[in-house]
């Protein structure tokens, strides 16, 4: 796990809510507290779909909806004069490429156990932090698929230029 501090908090908020940087991630869920507060659990209603559209990949891919589809919500909810008090974003990397993360390394006999590859950021009075984890279906003692997800993460902001 990695706590990163985003020095450039317009940059970055801006690669979020205006670019297609963060458009494969998934929303687990999101926390605004502006005038009002705000809580988005991003999980898929399985209630709102036909028999069909569940069983459609195009329509239902994930079990989480992807961060483009709700990132113009989100951004509907923090545009304006003034910054929200608190936020609280926690994104997924999609299932297919934390697999082939996994299978790239040394670390494919976690793929079996590995539930997600998480980013969360949070900004308050504080700044503005991104806090890399892991999550498993069991207790895993090997922390290598964490320094695996830490690099690649440091990486991607790196190569997009957030310091």
């Amino acid at each position: 796990m990695n706590a990163l501090q985003i020095k450039d908090i317009k940059l970055f908020m801006n690669q979020l809510l205006n670019s297609d940087l963060f458009d494969c991630f998934l929303l687990e869920e999101a926390q605004i507290k502006s005038y009002n507060n705000f809580v988005i659990d991003g999980h898929m209603n399985r209630d709102f779909f036909t028999k069909e559209e569940l069983e459609d990949p195009e329509i239902f891919p994930y079990h989480y909806s992807t961060w483009k589809s709700m990132k113009p919500i989100l951004f509907q909810l923090i545009k304006g004069k003034k910054v929200p008090t608190f936020l609280k974003i926690t994104l997924l990397f999609p299932p297919e490429k934390s697999l082939s993360l996994l299978e790239n390394s040394d670390n494919h006999h976690l793929a079996d156990s590995l539930k997600a590859f998480v980013a969360t950021i949070k900004f308050d009075s504080h700044g503005l932090f991104v806090t890399t984890g892991t999550s498993f279906s069991t207790f895993i003692a090997d922390q290598s698929a964490d320094l695996l997800w830490d690099q690649y993460f440091s990486k991607f902001l790196y190569d997009n230029h957030i310091s």
